[in-house]
This record gives structure tokens, sequence and C-alpha cells, in this order.
């Protein structure tokens, strides 16, 4: 190779990592990006982002911990930044964790009011759609999707908890309408569908068909039952859609306290969908 052909190589290549470098300076497992009001994990597909997909973890968990989940791979071949904040509380008995609204329970930290800095961050920062992002959660994560959708409605376009919904006791009213999609195991005994009391009954997860009720009055749901019941193999749907805003869909499967396999594809579907809609 001629000499100056080589050298304009070699400038090429320096400038796609400079670029490369410069687009991700944190985020990565071991140096997460930080706030004024906390941390979170970011990888970025190879094409311009379409928008985000922020993930919590569960409780005792850390975001690092998702970044080779499914739904992180998935993300990123859709065109999606993939997020994964940090639950931190260093002063509470479980640090690592989410300030789920619950009785006799106090946090140290406004975690809606931090997802939210997260998710404005996420925009200014990389350029992605403030308008296109999805909460989504497992288990304690799960929990605290589903207080952001009732308490902030607005802070994500839709909502898709897992394995966890409100903690007792569960609110009066949520403020507005949301797309939201529920999945749980029908033999979760961590989190069962009814929830149960811990610490001698001091704290309670919510009942999941409670949660739901108060989800379809903010809607404005029509009716208790669904618009339609699906079946697909061992899953189970139920889909309220005939709501005056905002749309539930449920995905039950025979498994226990986990996400099935299929939950990331059906979840992206899902909520490429709601893009879909505006």
């Amino acid at each position: 190779m001629p000499p100056f052909v080589k050298a304009i190589a070699l400038g090429i290549c320096a400038l796609f990592t400079s670029t490369a470098a410069q687009a991700q300076t944190c985020g990565d497992a071991e140096t997460p990006c930080t706030i004024d009001s906390g941390t979170y994990h970011i990888l970025h597909p190879e094409s311009p982002a379409k928008g985000a997909v922020l993930m919590l973890h569960g409780g005792g968990g850390k975001g690092r911990s998702l970044l080779n989940s499914n739904i992180a791979r998935l993300s990123l071949e859709r065109g999606f930044v993939f997020v994964a904040p940090n639950g931190e509380h260093p002063a509470a008995r479980f640090p690592n964790n989410w300030a789920v609204r619950a009785d006799n329970f106090g946090h140290e930290k406004d975690d809606i009011a931090f997802l939210g800095d997260v998710m404005d961050h996420v925009a200014d920062t990389y350029d992605v759609a403030r308008e296109n992002m999805l909460l989504a959660g497992f288990s304690r994560g799960g929990s605290m999707v589903w207080d952001v959708a009732c308490f902030n409605p607005d802070l994500a376009r839709a909502y898709a908890p897992s394995a966890g919904a409100f903690w007792d006791t569960l609110p009066e009213a949520c403020i507005g309408p949301v797309d939201l999609f529920h999945t749980h195991g029908w033999n979760d005994r961590t989190v069962p569908l009814e929830g149960r009391p811990l610490w001698d009954g001091a704290i309670a997860q919510g009942d999941v068909w409670e949660s739901l009720q108060i989800l379809r009055r903010a809607n404005g749901c029509t009716a208790r039952q669904p618009t339609r019941s699906t079946l697909e193999d061992d899953r189970w749907f139920r889909h309220w859609e005939d709501c005056a805003a905002g749309r539930i869909d449920l995905m039950l499967h025979p498994g226990g306290h986990g996400s099935p396999a299929d939950w990331a594809p059906r979840v992206l579907d899902w909520f490429e969908a709601r893009l879909a809609t505006g």
C-alpha cells in the first residue's frame, strides 16, 4: 500500500475510533453515567436511535446485570438505545432497591424524579426522542414501573412491568391514562398475583387484579371484562382496548417468578405498535 493511502486509511480509522469514543464516554458495566440524582448504564444501536428502552432491575440487583440481557440485545437490534438505571439507596436496609410506594417503608430518594432525570439526560446527551421511551422493569423494578405509570403517566410513552405491581396500601386512583403491558407468572410464589405480606405483615405486596382495576378506571375503560381474551400456546392474554384513552394488555404464563423467553420480543412488538399509533 502506498504511504499516502496508508496514511489516509489510518486517519479514517482514527476518526471513527474518536467518534465512537466521544459517542459513549460512560455507561458500560464498569463506568456508569452519573447525573445529580443517580447513575445509569447505556448501550447504543449502530444506527441513529429511534427511541429508548429503560429496564429496571429487581430488588438487590444492579443495572449492569441487564447489559447482556435479551431485551438489551433486541432493543439494539431494533434501533433503540438501551438504558439500565441503578436503584441506589445507600442508607437503606436494602441499598440496591427502588423507592416503591408502600406502607411502613420509607426511602431517601424520589426514584420517579430520578427516572425522569435519566430520560431527560439520555434525550439531551444522545439525541434520543424523549417521546419515544418505554419503561420496563422486573419484580421490584416492575412495581416501580407501576408507580411511575400511576403517579407520573406522561414520563414515558409506554410501560411494561413484569412480576411486580403496586404495594399496599394501593392508591385510590391514578393520575391519568397510560399504555401498559403487564406480565406475570401463574405460579409466581415470590410475588403472587394476589400479593403477599412480608416482615410479619408490616408491609405487603399488592393484588395484581386490584391494580389492574385501578388502572382501568384511570384509562376510562367501559367494562370490567377485557375487550378480547386470547390464547397462544401456554400464554394467556387479556386486552382492554375499549378505553377512553390508553390501553392495558395482560400476559400470563405458567411459570414462576420470572419473565418467559418470549417476553422481550413480545414487549418490543407491542411498544413499536404503540409508537405507530402516535
